[in-house]
């Protein structure tokens, strides 16, 4: 390529598409989530109201705006019920930041990431291979999915410690979603989610993780509160038909 009467080196399309390509398979997206993307997300309607659900409304632009204004030095924390698209609207993010971006993004479910640190235990030298755990701390961004435990152990409460600590030190951009909610919103959640499932004590849960974890969640990330009914039940299982039907 020429410009202005000097010769210049471009990167070819293919090779940016085979590069895209290999973050997403890098990425660990699960293959249920590989399609999650902003254009699919579904903004259900209120039960009461009929009206479009503003929380959702405001997540997808939320997320949206993430994209287009990346890099930052923040993260989303997305809050709210079981089913209600968290997983959804964070994968869209992560993808749309490799896809656009070329953003190496990781994805990790929290239980699954304990349980590989678990697996990994040396019980010759008590630590934990850092094969599993390096690349958790060095991802450019960090997708941890389902953040969620009552009666964490002490083993569980320093390893989210330190993963968080050391994200936070590095000022790397972490993506969060969990069914606990946090400060206001904890203060106007009833006895139950839209789901009928317990509401999980926030307060209990988040003690037991200590103070400056909760503080450092909030420095690190924007919460993004969502609400609405659990979509597995509600649209999902209208939606299974045998063909006989």
């Amino acid at each position: 390529m020429e410009t202005d009467g000097v010769r210049r080196v471009a990167r070819c399309e293919c090779a940016e598409t085979q590069h895209t390509e290999q973050l997403i398979a890098q990425s660990r997206i699960p293959h249920r989530y590989e399609q999650c993307a902003f254009e699919n997300f579904d903004i259900r309607k209120d039960r009461l109201s009929g009206q479009a659900n503003l929380s959702l409304q405001y997540a997808l632009v939320t997320a949206q705006k993430f994209v287009d204004e990346y890099p930052l030095d923040y993260g989303l924390l997305f809050i709210g019920p079981t089913g209600v698209g968290k997983t959804h609207l964070a994968v869209a993010v992560i993808r749309e930041l490799m896809l656009r971006k070329n953003v190496p993004c990781l994805f990790y479910d929290f239980r699954d990431l304990l349980k590989e640190i678990q697996d990994s235990y040396n019980p010759v030298s008590q630590t934990s291979e850092l094969r599993v755990l390096q690349p958790v701390l060095d991802a450019e961004v960090l997708l941890l999915d389902e953040l969620a435990a009552l009666n964490p152990s002490d083993w569980v409460k320093d390893t989210l410690g330190y993963i968080i600590n050391s994200r936070y030190n590095q000022k790397k951009v972490t993506l969060i979603t969990t069914t606990l909610p946090f400060g206001e919103a904890m203060a106007r959640e009833t006895k139950l989610q839209p789901s009928g499932e317990a509401v999980p004590d926030m307060e209990k849960t988040l003690n037991q993780y200590g103070i400056t974890f909760r503080s450092r969640l909030y420095e690190m990330c924007k919460v993004v509160e969502m609400q609405s009914d659990d979509y597995r039940k509600a649209i999902k299982q209208a939606a299974w038909r045998f063909h006989a039907e």
